[in-house]
């Protein structure tokens, strides 16, 4: 194919100021192992790439930005527990959600807690969930985004990252289409 004729492909880079949350959490090592229940501020990076259309455009990242602003607002002030542990038992109801673990009983206000379908509060796990809340999202599918990769940290120097591809098998990567 000839130079002209090539499509060409940009990534955008999101790293606003905004796009951040703190939350409470505690990571759990083994059954009967884990942290203090301790908090927090958490940022939120994403850079997406395509194929840059006759505007001039990849794609609008405001959909992007507002998915993800949406999405850490959601956990903001709270408890992040992980529903899909197997060390937890989680009850809840009106009054309260109870975490049991290892003996030891965990009491929230509901309005406090955030239930997530991950196995352990983790910057690895919730760069995954957070890939997944946004390419699951109707607005996000409209886009022709090729490449997304979302990058989670829970301080200075502590990143996991994630990317999700538009071609690749879902049930390989866990974060496809």
């Amino acid at each position: 194919m000839a130079a002209a004729e090539q499509t060409r492909r940009a990534s955008i880079q999101l790293a606003k100021e905004d796009m951040h949350f703190s939350a409470a959490h505690f990571t759990i090592f083994s059954a009967n192992e884990r942290e203090n229940l301790h908090g927090h501020n958490f940022f939120v990076e994403a850079s997406a790439s395509g194929p840059i259309d006759a505007n001039g455009l990849c794609f609008d990242y405001t959909v992007l930005k507002t998915r993800l602003r949406a999405l850490c607002d959601s956990l903001d002030e709270t408890v992040l527990v992980a529903s899909q542990s197997p060390h937890l038992e989680i009850e809840e109801s009106p009054e309260e959600v109870v975490v049991e673990f290892d003996n030891e009983t965990l009491r929230f206000p509901p309005r406090d807690v955030k239930l997530l379908p991950i196995r352990n509060v983790t910057v690895e796990e919730l760069a995954h969930w957070f890939t997944a809340k946004v390419t699951g999202d109707e607005s996000f599918a409209a886009l022709s985004v090729e490449t997304l990769t979302i990058r989670l940290s829970s301080g200075p120097g502590q990143w996991a990252e994630t990317t999700w591809f538009a071609d690749a098998d879902p049930a390989v990567t866990g974060t496809g289409p």
